[in-house]
């Protein structure tokens, strides 16, 4: 699937819910897909700065894909970061530095977070994305 596809896929998912009550309990269900980080790699250099729960996202860049893994101590923080490696995961550097992550207004996401919350969630984007760049620059 495309990065859009995935994008829609979501929305599409999100908009089934009425009430953000139950979107938040979509998040937790969301957050047992996570594929989880390996435990060597929760370190303070996978750490996301910026959030208010512990978070930890790891890449991996092999065959010209970045495959992400990540954890939480928050289980909607988790539902978040698996929502946005169920997009950017397994996709070349360049589709991730292009990609605007739509589906994050569409669905309303970060008005329905905590200040913090919000503030971890772009502290997530900006870190996948700095492994993208990384990785791209190292790659060409």
């Amino acid at each position: 699937m495309t990065v859009q596809e995935v994008e829609d896929q979501i929305v599409e998912e999100f908009s089934i819910f009425d009430d953000w009550m139950d979107r938040y309990n979509y998040l937790i269900e969301l957050s047992k897909d996570l594929p989880l980080i390996e435990e060597k790699e929760k370190n303070e250099q996978n750490v996301i700065k910026g959030c208010q729960s512990r978070v930890w996202v790891s890449a991996e860049y092999k065959n010209g894909l970045i495959h992400f893994t990540a954890d939480s101590d928050a289980i909607i923080t988790k539902g978040i970061v698996a929502l946005l490696i169920r997009v950017l995961s397994d996709r070349t550097p360049q589709e991730i530095l292009d990609n605007d992550l739509t589906f994050i207004d569409k669905i309303g996401l970060k008005e329905n977070l905590s200040p913090t919350r919000a503030n971890g969630l772009l502290a997530m984007i900006k870190q996948m994305k700095l492994y993208a760049l990384a990785y791209k620059t190292k790659g060409e």
